[in-house]
């Protein structure tokens, strides 16, 4: 059995399609979604109605909430709060319903996905370094935990003491546990601007971080065309 770990989509179609079909030219067989369907790009309709086909497990990340709920947006940065404000705009009241239903927390067969973290999954806290991580352990269960929200892949590993850092490949070994986030569908920020998701091989116990290209120039079209602000064209062509 092997899944594919999607985060961090934010409306990104040619990302998206790019990443589905790297999934199946690797044989995924099912799929597993941390957040964020929806923000800073153009094709929240289209992105949402692809996830929604694949009928996987996912959970609710800060830009679905704040799409689907008419609350304050004075915690936002602006650039992001503009998009969410148009975004509201683009959703049907079906959409909206549907990332406003959706769970913080999902267990899926093994292992469990949250879009921020486990102990406080609502307050969209970043995990960024092993003081972050161990408030999470404390209230993981399952030996594996997949994450999203900073868009920076990492994982963090716990036996006696947390180890952290960037990785390719990761073998899940007993006893230990492991957070791990797959990076950005949508918005890479780790400098690489190609889509990144994780494929948990869960037979061999391998959990790889995938790097896809996608056509970024489509992706920049339809921001300008939607008239959203110009910086969300621009950073996906630096991957920050």
């Amino acid at each position: 059995m092997k899944y594919a770990i999607l985060g961090d989509i934010h409306a990104n179609l040619p990302a998206l399609e790019a990443v589905l079909a790297d999934a199946e030219a690797q044989k995924v067989t099912h799929f597993a979604c941390l957040g964020d369907v929806v923000g800073y790009n153009g094709d929240p309709s289209a992105c949402l109605k692809l996830i929604r086909e694949l009928g996987c497990p996912v959970v609710r990340g800060n830009h679905d909430h704040y799409c689907s709920h008419a609350e304050s947006l004075e915690s936002f940065h602006p650039l992001a709060a503009t998009v969410v404000d148009w975004t509201r705009k683009q959703l049907s009241d079906e959409e909206q319903a549907y990332l406003r239903n959706l769970s913080m927390v999902e267990p899926v067969e093994t292992f469990t996905i949250v879009h921020s973290t486990l102990d406080t999954p609502s307050s969209w806290a970043y995990v960024f370094d092993n003081l972050e991580a161990e408030a999470n352990f404390n209230y993981q269960v399952r030996s594996v935990c997949f994450y999203g929200h900073t868009h920076v892949p990492m994982a963090f590993e716990k036996t006696d003491a947390i180890r952290s850092g960037l990785y390719s490949k990761l073998r899940v070994t007993v006893g230990r546990k492991y957070f791990v986030n797959a990076g950005s569908v949508g918005q890479p920020r780790d400098g690489d601007s190609r889509s990144a998701y994780v494929i948990y091989d869960m037979i061999n116990n391998m959990i790889e971080l995938r790097r896809v290209p996608y056509d970024i120039e489509r992706a920049q079209k339809q921001i300008r065309a939607m008239g959203l602000p110009e910086r969300l064209a621009a950073r996906l062509a630096v991957g920050r």
